[in-house]
C-alpha cells in the first residue's frame, strides 16, 4: 500500500480547508421575512394581500395546496425543507395558517422564485404587525 508524502498530505489538507472556506463563503444568506402564511393558490389566482381567513388556508392546505409567506411587499417565499431528501413544509406551517408570522431561515433564489429554508416560525404579536 503506498502512503502519501509529507508535502503530498500539506496538499491535501490545503485543498480540504480551502474547500470548506468556499462552503461557508457561498453558503446562502440567513434572513427574517415577515409575511401572512396562506396557500399558494390563492397567493397567485385570488391576487390577495393577506389570507380570507385561518379556515380557508387549513382547508386548501389540507387539500394538497402548499402554504406558502406573503410579504408585505408582494414576494412570495415557498417554504422547501434543508435536506435530501425534501419534504413537504405544510405541518410546519399549518399552525399559522392565516396568521401574520415571523420567519427566520436560509433564503435561496432561482428564476425568480424565492424559498426559504425556515430555522424557526412565531406568529407576530398584535403589537408587532
Amino acid at each position: 500500500m503506498k502512503t502519501l508524502s509529507v508535502t503530498a498530505k500539506f496538499s491535501l489538507l490545503l485543498v480540504l480547508i480551502a474547500a470548506g472556506l468556499a462552503g461557508v463563503a457561498f453558503s446562502a444568506p440567513v434572513a427574517v421575512v415577515k409575511g401572512y402564511v396562506l396557500d399558494s393558490a390563492c397567493a397567485f389566482t385570488k391576487g390577495l394581500d393577506k389570507p380570507i381567513s385561518k379556515e380557508c388556508a387549513t382547508s386548501c392546505a389540507n387539500a394538497g395546496s402548499q402554504l406558502v409567506i406573503l410579504a408585505e411587499d408582494g414576494t412570495i417565499y415557498w417554504p422547501i425543507a434543508g435536506t435530501t431528501p425534501s419534504s413537504g413544509q405544510n405541518p410546519k406551517l399549518l399552525p399559522f395558517a392565516g396568521q401574520k408570522v415571523t420567519a427566520s431561515g436560509t433564503l435561496y433564489k432561482r428564476g425568480g422564485s424565492t424559498a426559504i429554508v425556515i430555522h424557526k416560525i412565531e406568529a407576530q404579536s398584535a403589537t408587532s404587525k
